[in-house]
């Protein structure tokens, strides 16, 4: 998985509540386990309306969204967060997440962060009054900035340490790789 370190960027204003993993990505794009090519299914149902705001070419190339309280609840399709990250997208924002949402998230090299909804109100309304300015999610120094405003965040430590050293959960276990060796050749 890439390391999350930071991501400066444009951010795409998602102005919803309770985004669920089918409006990220529909069921019937869950037939794949490759992790490859879901971005072209993000939000699918959604990008049927013209007005939806990824089909609105002054958010292209955005690497950020931000977003509405209780992002990611409903069922726990990693594929949601593939579909995410192979859209492009590096980290979101929002009030709270539903939790498996956010591990799956860290686990696949997505940065969640979680601000207060007031900070996230004002981080959206800059990037649907001004799409092209860019916003910074800092994963080493925990701030999200936006001109002069900079908001801290927290992260669970070991997401942030897996996310910044870009570890999944077979480099984890590659970490430990010389003694797992030590440990068969002790066996034979």
């Amino acid at each position: 998985m890439e390391a999350f370190k930071s991501v400066t960027a444009k951010a795409i204003p998602l102005d919803r509540a309770d985004v669920d993993t089918d409006q990220i990505i529909p069921a019937s794009h869950l037939k794949r386990v490759e992790r490859s090519g879901f971005g072209e299914y993000l939000f699918e149902s959604l990008r049927s309306d013209p007005a939806f705001v990824l089909n609105d070419a002054r958010h292209a190339g955005a690497r950020i969204l931000i977003t509405g309280p209780n992002f990611g609840c409903g069922s726990s399709r990693e594929h949601a967060v593939w579909a995410i990250e192979d859209y492009g997208i590096r980290a979101v924002i929002a009030p709270s997440f539903a939790d498996i949402f956010r591990n799956n998230c860290g686990n696949v090299g997505v940065c969640c962060v979680v601000l207060a909804p007031e900070d996230v109100r004002n981080l959206m309304t800059v990037a649907e009054e001004s799409p092209d300015t860019e916003i910074t999610v800092d994963l080493e120094a925990l701030e999200v900035r936006c001109g002069d405003d900079v908001f801290g965040f927290e992260v669970d430590p070991t997401t942030r340490e897996r996310l910044l050293k870009g570890l999944d959960h077979i480099g984890i276990t590659l970490e430990h790789e010389d003694r797992i060796a030590a440990y068969e050749a002790a066996r034979d």
